[in-house]
């Protein structure tokens, strides 16, 4: 019988954006990708908070499942291993627990704010082309990839993405590495080579971790299933 293997995108992505990993997967799997709260084509769900999103994923399948997640995806993914049993593998690509220290989390939400702000602001075209040349975590990407990244990008609606930073963000949600030894299930942590700020942070979590291990995919950036499609279906299937 397929197993269930549930994949969650990025800010600014939706769930289209998995497409070359699902395609690679053969027929173990099940694979299940939504579009998160605020993107795609749940840029109108409300409301657009870390509760409603952990209860869409417990909502996808009633079996027991390998969670696969994406920066922002990755982050939910974290949260959701603590409050969902039925999850029994977390994969986490250029993931982090979140900002330890108060006071930069409160500088980060307010930056935040002025984004989400700014977002609403804008039309979606706007708005993709700014991420893309702006983002530090994103340079690098072959071109051919940036060009599919926009198309996904315009699936999405200021409105949804001001939505979703307001209450997915980084600054909006609490951070976890004081929590990382309550994570029971084993922890894959993918970084891509030339990400060195989240392969220091992937280093970090997985020291405090009962079961990790960090897989560092060369050639890469940030964004490893887009640019490694083939690896990361590898480490989904290796189990």
């Amino acid at each position: 019988m397929a197993q269930p293997v549930v994949l969650l995108h990025g800010f600014t992505h939706t769930s289209a954006s998995w497409a070359p990993v699902i395609s690679r997967l053969g027929k173990r799997y099940t694979a299940i990708a939504p579009d998160l709260r605020g993107h795609g084509t749940a840029a109108s769900s409300e409301p657009v908070t870390l509760h409603a999103v952990i209860g869409d994923i417990d909502a996808l399948t009633e079996d027991r499942f390998t969670l696969v997640g994406y920066s922002m995806g990755g982050r939910i993914a974290l949260h959701a291993a603590l409050r969902l049993p039925r999850i029994t593998r977390l994969i986490l690509i250029g993931a982090s627990p979140g900002i330890e220290d108060v006071g930069e989390r409160t500088v980060r939400r307010d930056a935040d704010e002025r984004l989400a702000a700014e977002i609403d602001g804008m039309s979606i075209e706007a708005f993709a082309e700014r991420w893309a040349t702006t983002t530090p975590v994103l340079a690098g990407q072959p071109a051919s990839l940036m060009a599919e990244v926009h198309t996904d990008r315009l699936r999405n609606t200021p409105s949804g993405l001001a939505h979703a930073l307001r209450g997915l963000g980084t600054g909006a949600l609490p951070s976890l590495w004081h929590k990382l030894a309550e994570v029971q299930v084993p922890v894959s942590s993918v970084v891509g080579a030339r990400d060195h700020k989240f392969r220091t942070i992937a280093e970090r979590m997985s020291a405090r971790l009962p079961a990790a291990r960090t897989v560092v995919v060369p050639g890469t950036g940030h964004a490893v299933h887009l640019e490694a499609p083939d690896v990361v279906a590898e480490i989904i299937c290796r189990g």
